[in-house]
């Protein structure tokens, strides 16, 4: 089963639709035991990262550490990446989920804010999620704020200098962009995350 998780933040109509044109119903649920019953995981997100502490308050982050501890797959889109670090200057006081130690940042005020628009992905190192993508494929993003390369980047974006625009460890994956409004190399990056087997 394949859980979308509503916290009242995420893009769930054009995520869901995409799914759907791949072949899989999902479940959409704000049900924390739903969560504990999904073989994979995708966290959507628009807007504010303060939105985010409804995860903590309902739950769901509890959940979705526990099914991913257990073997099921995360994927987190926009706010859903940045999520996954300890946490985003855009919202101080909220944590992450604190995957990965570091935080997120606004992008600078020497360029327009936000970003949006296509640009294109610099896969660094193999990755599950863009097995099959040609080399620097375009991709939509929207966002004001950016997680910093680490570890766990498998690609980067440039934009007033590198980001992570996608992130993989173990079961834990992101992607910064919206591979939702990506045509085509959007629904290949999500066929690619509902064929993986867990780790």
């Amino acid at each position: 089963m394949i859980a979308v998780v509503d916290y009242r933040a995420g893009n769930l109509t054009s995520v869901c639709k995409a799914l759907r044109a791949l072949g899989c119903e999902p479940l959409v649920t704000a049900d924390p035991d739903a969560l504990r019953t999904a073989e994979k995981i995708i966290l959507p997100g628009v807007g504010h990262f303060a939105a985010t502490e409804r995860l903590f308050q309902s739950g769901l982050a509890a959940a979705i550490q526990q099914r991913v501890a257990e073997g099921a797959l995360f994927l987190g889109i926009c706010v859903g990446l940045q999520w996954i670090f300890s946490g985003s200057t855009e919202a101080p006081t909220v944590p992450g989920l604190n995957v990965f130690p570091e935080q997120c940042e606004r992008f600078p005020d020497s360029v327009k804010c936000p970003h949006v628009g296509w640009n294109s992905l610099d896969v660094i190192r193999p990755s599950r999620l863009l097995r099959g993508l040609a080399p620097a494929t375009h991709v939509y993003f929207t966002h004001s704020y950016r997680a910093p390369t680490i570890h766990a980047t498998v690609a980067v974006t440039n934009y007033a200098g590198e980001f992570s625009s996608v992130v993989e460890d173990k079961n834990w994956m992101a992607v910064q962009f919206h591979p939702e409004k990506s045509g085509a190399a959007g629904l290949k990056i999500l066929q690619n995350f509902l064929e993986l087997p867990a780790c």
